[in-house]
């Protein structure tokens, strides 16, 4: 055989190769005419807004599109673009956040914002190292908003479009470790031309059809080029490395109310975990909590001169909350002062009408409904979910924001 044939022979091989793998081509086209609408992205023909983008990807982090839609709405209507934002008191994007989860995003997000606003004029930069360099933006979120903001050949790789590759692919490697594969292979799926539609065509595909359980296969664009489709077992993929669950830690937390109606409250440092939050008094979360000497930590008060010291009343039951890295169980601790009782040092008092507009993360909104003769649930706002169970629901997954 010539070198010419067996040259010929192996592009013919390539080639059927190629039909045979994933289409961009075919993925844009289902786009085209299933593309969700979604409050931040763009109609076809639309301006697209860098502003819109970065603050809904922000937000998407870590976080369900349904849970992010009623918060962005407010973020827009309140700031509707990045010099507002930066303008805003950080202590008022804190409120605005609160309840959403991962607080250091808002905290970033205003630094972002400022960041923009005096680095670069009020308008974002449009490449993927200039947006890596601020506030908050990490691979995915500065490849998300190159790609979709400004078309630009980026690929972003969120949880949806992790699935969907290691589908395609078969790839047995567990996450993380099989992550840079993925990013490589996505990367090679991404086509020079519209690369922000792919992107989005990729996280719709992974949010309704390559769903993690039950993939709706017969109804993919890319099912022919799919290697797990093929075997069988797509609902398999990606492989995961087990989770160890951090082990948990107690406390008690400490609900004061006065007579005349306020509620003693805290702001928690503004670095850490719930930075810059409002919370009522609490004890540290440790692992081997003793909680018989659990009012040696509570506030010091005074009480009215007729009923002497504070008495201080357990709830019974508890609060428990699962962060990123360990669950928590609080013991919540309920007392009624005299009105115009001070406030201890680094404390403050607030108005019950006031409750809904602080910056509460979901774990205290859980204490205070947990102690209902005390407090007024139904004043932290008809958007709380004073019930769940996490700070924050499973969503877009990137690497962006490692602090709650």
């Amino acid at each position: 055989m010539t070198l010419a044939a067996k040259s010929d022979g192996r592009q013919r091989e390539a080639d059927r190769a190629d039909k045979s793998g994933p289409r961009a081509a075919d993925l844009l086209a289902w786009y085209d005419r299933h593309r969700r609408a979604l409050p931040w992205r763009a109609r076809p023909g639309e301006e697209i807004d860098p502003y819109r983008v970065w603050l809904s990807e922000i937000m998407l982090q870590q976080t369900t599109v349904k849970a992010v839609a009623p918060y962005y709405a407010r973020f827009l209507a309140r700031w509707p673009d990045v010099q507002a934002l930066a303008a805003a008191p950080l202590e008022d994007v804190l409120k605005s956040w609160a309840g959403l989860g991962y607080y250091a995003r808002a905290r970033n997000l205003h630094a972002c914002a400022r960041a923009v606003a005096e680095r670069h004029g009020g308008a974002f930069p449009r490449g993927e190292e200039e947006l890596r360099a601020l506030p908050g933006i990490g691979a995915y979120t500065a490849a998300a908003i190159a790609a979709i903001a400004f078309d630009a050949p980026a690929t972003p790789v969120d949880g949806n479009i992790e699935r969907v590759i290691a589908r395609l692919h078969a790839i047995e490697t567990p996450l993380p470790a099989a992550k840079p594969d993925i990013a490589v292979r996505a990367r090679e799926l991404t086509p020079r031309r519209r690369a922000g539609d792919f992107a989005q065509a990729m996280m719709d595909l992974g949010a309704t059809i390559c769903t993690p359980k039950t993939p709706a296969c017969a109804l993919c664009p890319l099912r022919e080029g799919c290697t797990a489709h093929r075997r069988g077992d797509a609902e398999t993929f990606p492989r995961r490395t087990p989770k160890r669950e951090g082990a948990l830690r107690r406390g008690a937390a400490f609900v004061a109310w006065r007579a005349d109606g306020f509620l003693l409250v805290r702001t928690r440092a503004a670095r850490g975990l719930l930075g810059g939050m409002t919370e009522v008094p609490t004890t540290e979360w440790v692992h081997h909590f003793d909680d018989g000497n659990a009012l040696a930590s509570a506030p010091h008060l005074p009480g009215a001169p007729s009923t002497g010291p504070v008495a201080w009343r357990r709830i019974a039951g508890s609060v428990r909350h699962v962060f990123t890295h360990f669950p928590l169980e609080l013991s919540v601790y309920a007392a009624e002062v005299a009105p115009r009782t001070g406030a201890p040092a680094g404390m403050r008092w607030i108005a019950a009408a006031d409750i809904a507009g602080e910056a509460f993360p979901s774990l205290m909104r859980k204490v205070l409904a947990h102690a209902p003769a005390h407090t007024l649930a139904h004043t932290l706002g008809a958007g709380a979910d004073l019930g769940s169970n996490r700070d924050i629901q499973p969503g877009r997954k990137n690497d962006d924001d490692r602090t709650a």
